[in-house]
């Protein structure tokens, strides 16, 4: 991937587009979230380390969310008025039925995007409501649920490099204006969970997460995009990609990590490392 030149791409379109709209100076461009299990939406201990980081957090005007559990390609918007959340899992507590999540709709930065966006094809898709990769980790992030957000979808289908390129564009539409939420998992299989969280984290999960810790913090992109060849313990980690994919979109837009804000592992091999980029 040519760097120079995505750098280039950010800051001529940023310059372009940023306004004065009141963005708390040191806001990072984007962040990553290990997002758990749906259960985190309502537990205060869990939550605790991403309530923290929320209040931690220069408050953004708006959030452009990305969630492993909307995978569309070619890309696309979510709704752009409010909408009941999508409760997309099954065996929990029917109290987490319950949760809600009434944040406003960034309708107009939606339809900026739609235009920004035009290269990757995006498409406008108002039905879509929220996913838990949304609403869990902002319940904790931002309790007030009074910064405006539009969600986009994962184009997962797209090679990496390409996913980069998104999040380098989509970092330069809304810098200064707008925090990039990418929302996944750093290391994701689900067959391998300890329920009983009895043994510590097995080697290929503390491997990988070590690797791609070590990549965020050298602000080397094309180690992360070329994970398939790079990572350690690829095929246990993530037997899935989309999980791991939204990392390359937050990467793109701001490849350095500058703090891990979450850290630890839970249910034996599940990582909640998250990561504030740029």
């Amino acid at each position: 991937m040519d760097l120079g030149r995505r750098a280039i791409l950010m800051g001529a379109t940023a310059m372009a587009l940023t306004r004065d709209t009141g963005v708390e100076p040191g806001t990072p461009r984007a962040i990553f979230v290990s997002h758990g299990a749906p259960s985190l939406a309502l537990d205060v201990e869990r939550g605790r380390d991403l309530a923290r980081w929320g209040r931690a957090l220069p408050r953004p005007a708006a959030l452009v969310v990305v969630s492993a559990h909307w995978e569309r390609t070619p890309l696309a918007l979510g709704a752009r008025a409010p909408r009941p959340l999508l409760h997309d899992y099954g065996g929990f507590a029917p109290e987490l039925r319950e949760v809600t999540y009434e944040a406003p709709v960034a309708s107009g930065l939606a339809d900026e995007l739609a235009a920004g966006l035009a290269e990757f094809e995006v498409a406008r898709d108002d039905a879509r409501p929220w996913d838990h990769g949304v609403w869990v980790p902002l319940v904790h992030l931002f309790p007030a649920r009074d910064v405006p957000l539009v969600q986009l979808s994962l184009p997962s289908d797209s090679p990496p490099q390409r996913l980069a390129q998104l999040g380098a564009r989509l970092g330069a539409l809304v810098e200064g204006r707008a925090l990039v939420v990418a929302s996944g998992g750093f290391v994701h299989n689900l067959r391998r969970l300890d329920w009983s969280e009895r043994e510590p984290p097995p080697a290929w999960a503390t491997d990988f997460e070590a690797w791609g810790r070590a990549a965020l913090e050298r602000g080397d992109l094309d180690e992360l995009v070329d994970y398939r060849a790079r990572a350690p313990g690829l095929s246990h980690a993530h037997p899935t990609h989309e999980h791991w994919l939204p990392l390359l979109v937050a990467a793109g837009a701001a490849p350095r990590a500058r703090a891990f804000p979450v850290e630890g592992f839970e249910y034996g091999s599940l990582s909640r490392l998250s990561a504030e980029l740029g």
